[in-house]
């Protein structure tokens, strides 16, 4: 008796569809394709983001009765102010936010930290397109159309990857159902953005004001320990990139200079789809996640003047790394 698959992990396991889609674009027939129920509201993608706001909210120990600022958080979190407001009132219907006319949203509770689990059919989908990015695939714009015929799914599942794309600054939609990549400029100049990195993550560490806000250390010592000892998979590198990005981010918003943070999600933003299609194997993960957590021993113990030079050292390999894979 045939398994029954979900249907975008059955549709990723087909090897080189995007591929084999171009090769028969002038021949294929158009076929209907099933359109998905519409979604219910709350999109996963503002669950998602609800449970970074979570997140963040625990990093800077926010105190219940805070006023919360959408255009604030839309700065931190590095998207627009639209999908804040609909995170906020999914924890408002939760009990967490309330919003008042012509006052604000204020914090009721703190909501409970998520879980590290992420949506692994998603990412699965994220994964692929990212791979068929970087493999010269996917041209720099494309249609949800061709993703639909080349991935065998419905518009609605294309399009959330995309929407959840564009809100992390990857993609930008355009006239006609078409979608723009914005990671060329990463792919050109990575040489160039770890050199940027060099010069300003130690630098945030030694910043005047730096303090990390209660319980950080905690959190990013748990997460890290889980990818040291959890089953590794080929889409794993979405969930792995966004633990990264957050730590990274966590030390440069620690800083207490916004410039040292905007510079790194502008970063984090171009570099994201890249860092999607993971190559360089579990071993590296766990290399990674080791070296963060030196540097977490020497922040939790006071020592910033090491925690820098290990940040360095960190971006030293991660860069010298990326020169071997250009060369090869």
């Amino acid at each position: 008796m045939g398994s029954v698959l979900h249907p975008i992990r059955a549709a990723l396991r087909k090897p080189d569809a995007w591929k084999q889609f171009q090769e028969k674009r002038g021949t294929v027939s158009k076929k209907k394709t099933t359109q998905a129920a519409p979604t219910a509201t709350p999109s996963s993608l503002h669950i998602e983001l609800a449970d970074r706001i979570a997140r963040l909210l625990h990093e800077e120990a926010v105190a219940p009765g805070t006023r919360l600022n959408e255009k604030h958080l839309s700065e931190q979190l590095g998207v627009s102010r639209t999908p804040v407001r609909a995170a906020l009132e999914h924890l408002s219907k939760q009990g967490f936010t309330r919003r008042t006319p012509n006052i604000g949203v204020e914090l009721l509770s703190l909501p409970p930290l998520p879980p590290a689990e992420v949506d692994a059919h998603g990412d699965e989908l994220l994964a692929r397109i990212a791979r068929d990015r970087h493999s010269g695939h996917l041209p720099d714009q494309v249609a949800e159309q061709d993703l639909m015929l080349a991935y065998d799914l419905t518009r609605a599942a294309v399009k959330e990857a995309l929407v959840r794309l564009a809100e992390l600054g990857v993609v930008e939609r355009k006239l006609g159902y078409r979608w723009k990549f914005f990671d060329n400029a990463y792919v050109q100049a990575k040489q160039e953005s770890y050199r940027f990195r060099l010069v300003i993550e130690p630098a945030a560490i030694l910043e005047p004001a730096f303090g990390l806000p209660p319980g950080w250390v905690a959190q990013m010592r748990s997460q890290h320990e889980a990818f040291l000892h959890g089953r590794w998979t080929d889409s794993a590198g979405v969930a792995f990139f966004e633990m990264n990005a957050n730590f990274h981010e966590g030390l440069a918003r620690a800083s207490g200079n916004r410039f040292f943070l905007e510079a790194l999600q502008k970063l984090n933003r171009l570099r994201r789809l890249s860092n999607y299609d993971w190559k360089y194997g579990r071993d590296r993960v766990s290399v990674s996640c080791n070296e963060h957590l030196a540097i977490l021993n020497h922040l939790e113990s006071g020592d910033v003047g090491n925690a820098a030079m290990l940040m360095r050292q960190h971006l030293e390999l991660a860069s010298r790394i990326n020169v071997s894979e250009k060369k090869a």
